[in-house]
């Protein structure tokens, strides 16, 4: 059973950065397209960055281009997020997934992680 944990969400400064860590078990190699996504409440589940699990490629929303980083270190079986210029109106609810689907962003993930806060004050 593939199983994915989100940590390092929490409190900055508007203009400060922090970095995500998504960790797998249970087979998490296995997929091919890994993603983050962000939701703000009330609000729908949007995704802003995947990556490719074997070539690296990635793609990145416009909301995100050129201030978030998407990353894999493979010996930790770990995805990261690296986040800069964080904003307050930024959505608070970061989650990540994965899907075996074949493109990559891929319509649809199979796996998900609970999710973790990111606050930005002013």
């Amino acid at each position: 059973q593939v199983q994915l944990a989100e940590s390092g969400g929490g409190s900055v400064q508007a203009g400060g950065s922090l970095r995500l860590s998504c960790t797998g078990s249970g087979g998490t190699s296995s997929a091919d397209c890994m993603a983050w996504f962000r939701q703000a409440p009330g609000k729908k589940r949007d995704m802003i960055t995947t990556i490719r699990t074997d070539s690296g490629r990635t793609y990145y929303s416009d909301s995100v281009k050129g201030r978030f980083t998407i990353s894999r270190d493979n010996a930790k079986n770990t995805l990261y997020l690296q986040m800069n210029s964080l904003k307050p109106e930024d959505p608070s609810l970061y989650s990540c997934a994965a899907t075996r689907f074949l493109i990559c962003p891929a319509p649809h993930y199979n796996y998900w992680g609970q999710g973790t806060q990111v606050t930005v004050s002013s």
